[in-house]
């Protein structure tokens, strides 16, 4: 195996989510092996195709019909593979950038809204309910407070501790150099094979990468209603315990303040 596949390779996020880590990023791996000399294209012009693609499935969606329904599940994978593919770039050229972060975690946010409330809207087309609408919004709001909890953490961590967001930022660092690879290129068979048994225990998660496996199912097998059930069960489910979770945890981490003599 030449030497430019096996950099592309360990541009691999260790952490990718479920159907990211043995589907799409090894199939962006592929794309970016022939397309990552050209210099002409960056890494964020690749997220700006991941977006417009993101779109182009929304718009089959709305359209309906199950032809179309096909043509959105191929194409919410392409996105998703091109999605894996900017992160890829930027790290085998080594220009990995924050606006580039940026970028690439907003398309994704706004993906996610959009998929979800073009499939409430093509349910409610086919059943004349309003309830696939509602489960839609609900899943949007409960996944968007997972994120939006995170970052309130931070934020009132970083205003007791000033030097908090360092810890945090070598913990990770730390902890990704001690993370040993157990498969992918030069590990057996059967290496692999527990890898990816391992790895679905990842699907309980209900992320991104789970989001892309479910609504190609909803489409392609025209269940939409019953994954929008399931995308508001979980998100409802995560929110509430990441509010549970970080609320503690901001409890145990608080730092008694200590009155000084003037303060008395």
């Amino acid at each position: 195996m030449d030497e430019k596949f096996l950099r592309l390779w360990a541009t691999k996020n260790k952490n990718d989510e479920w159907w990211s880590s043995f589907v799409t990023s090894p199939l962006a791996i592929c794309a970016n092996y022939m397309v990552v000399d050209y210099k002409w294209l960056t890494p964020n012009l690749i997220t700006l195709f991941s977006f417009m693609t993101a779109i182009a499935a929304t718009a089959f969606i709305i359209v309906g019909g199950q032809v179309n329904f096909y043509l959105a599940a191929l194409l919410i994978h392409g996105s998703h593979i091109l999605d894996c593919m900017d992160g890829q770039m930027a790290r085998y050229r080594g220009i990995s950038s924050r606006p580039g972060g940026f970028l690439d975690k907003m398309t994704d946010q706004i993906q996610v809204f959009l998929w979800f409330g073009t499939i409430g809207y093509a349910a409610y087309v086919q059943t004349q309910n309003i309830l696939p609408v509602f489960l839609a919004f609900t899943g949007v709001a409960f996944y968007s407070l997972r994120g939006y909890i995170k970052y309130v953490t931070i934020y009132i961590e970083m205003c007791d501790d000033k030097e908090y967001l360092n810890k945090k930022i070598q913990e990770v660092s730390e902890l990704e150099k001690k993370t040993e690879e157990t498969a992918g290129l030069g590990h057996g068979v059967l290496a692999n094979l527990q890898w990816f048994v391992g790895e679905q225990r990842k699907i309980l998660s209900f992320d991104e990468g789970v989001f892309i496996f479910i609504l190609s199912v909803a489409l392609i097998f025209n269940i939409l209603t019953p994954v929008l059930w399931i995308f508001a069960i979980s998100q409802t489910f995560y929110g509430i315990a990441r509010c549970l979770q970080r609320g503690r945890q901001l409890h145990l981490n608080q730092h008694p303040q200590i009155l000084t003599t003037t303060e008395k």
